[in-house]
C-alpha cells in the first residue's frame, strides 16, 4: 500500500476542514494510506512573500523536521505545494541546509498532479449535468504548474460541463496580505473576475485555492449572486458520492 503524508495547509485547517476530508477521501478510495501530522502548521508563504525571510526559513525547517519519512507529501492546495515544492528552494539558495531542503522539496507534490499524473485515476460521475467554470489561482498556474491535472480531474465527471474563463490567468485580487493592504484594488480586481464567471452561465466556480475561494465567493455573497464556489477536492468528491450538486 502507497503512504503518503497531507499537508492540510491553514485554510484548509482553519475555515475548508471539508477540502481536507475530501482529499482524504480521494486519496483513501485509490487504495492509499493518508498520515497526517497533528503538529503540522503553515507552509511559510505568507511570511516569505512578506520579506520575512528568517521566519520563514524557521517554518521551513520545522516542515522539513516533522515531515521526516520518505513519503510523498500531498498538498490540496498548489499555492502552498508551489512554496514547498519551488519557492523553498529559492529560500535556501546559499544556506547549509540546502541539500536538506532539496531532497524535502522533491517530495512536496500538488494533490491534483497525484491524482492524475501519478496515480491516473479514473471517475464515474454519480451527479446530474451541470455547468461549472475554473479558476486557476497565481501560484497553482506559474509555479507549481498544476492546472492541467486540476482540469483533467473535472474532465473525467462526464455530467460537468468546463466553461472556461476569458480572462482565467488573471488574479482575483487576493493575494495574501495584499487584499489587505491594498483592499480597494483588491475589491476592483476580484470583481472584474466575477463578471468573467457570470459569462460563462456556470452554476459553480471551482478553484484549488482556499484564499482566492475566500475572497471570490465572498464577494459574490455581498454581491447577491446564485453562484457558488467550492473546493475542487469537495466538488469531486460530492459527485463521485453521488451528493445533490
Amino acid at each position: 500500500m502507497k503512504k503518503v503524508y497531507l499537508f492540510a495547509t491553514c485554510l484548509g485547517s482553519a475555515i475548508m476542514q471539508e477540502s481536507v476530508l475530501s482529499a482524504v477521501r480521494l486519496l483513501r478510495r485509490e487504495g492509499v494510506e493518508v498520515i497526517f501530522k497533528k503538529q503540522q502548521t503553515c507552509c511559510s508563504q505568507p511570511s516569505f512573500n512578506s520579506g520575512y525571510f528568517k521566519e520563514s526559513k524557521n517554518i521551513a525547517l520545522y516542515n522539513i523536521k516533522l515531515f521526516d519519512k520518505d513519503y510523498p507529501i500531498i498538498v490540496p492546495s498548489g499555492s502552498c505545494a508551489g512554496m514547498m515544492s519551488h519557492d523553498y528552494l529559492e529560500l535556501f539558495k546559499d544556506d547549509e541546509n540546502y541539500a536538506l531542503v532539496k531532497e524535502f522539496s522533491s517530495r512536496v507534490i500538488d494533490l491534483s498532479q497525484y491524482l492524475d499524473d501519478v496515480l491516473k485515476v479514473e471517475y464515474e460521475d454519480k451527479g446530474e449535468p451541470l455547468k461549472v467554470t475554473w479558476h486557476s489561482n497565481c501560484h497553482a498556474l506559474r509555479i507549481q504548474k498544476c492546472i492541467n491535472a486540476s482540469k483533467n480531474l473535472i474532465k473525467k465527471l462526464k455530467n460537468v460541463e468546463l466553461a472556461p474563463l476569458e480572462f482565467e490567468e488573471e488574479c482575483c485580487g487576493f493575494g495574501g496580505t495584499f487584499a489587505v493592504k491594498e483592499p480597494q484594488i483588491s475589491d476592483a480586481m476580484v470583481r472584474e473576475k466575477i463578471k468573467d464567471i457570470q459569462n460563462t452561465g456556470a452554476k459553480y466556480v471551482l478553484s484549488s485555492d482556499g484564499g482566492c475561494l475566500m475572497n471570490i465567493v465572498g464577494t459574490m455573497q455581498k454581491m447577491g449572486l446564485d453562484i457558488k464556489g467550492m473546493h475542487l477536492y469537495s466538488f469531486l468528491n460530492k459527485r463521485l458520492e453521488g451528493a445533490m450538486i
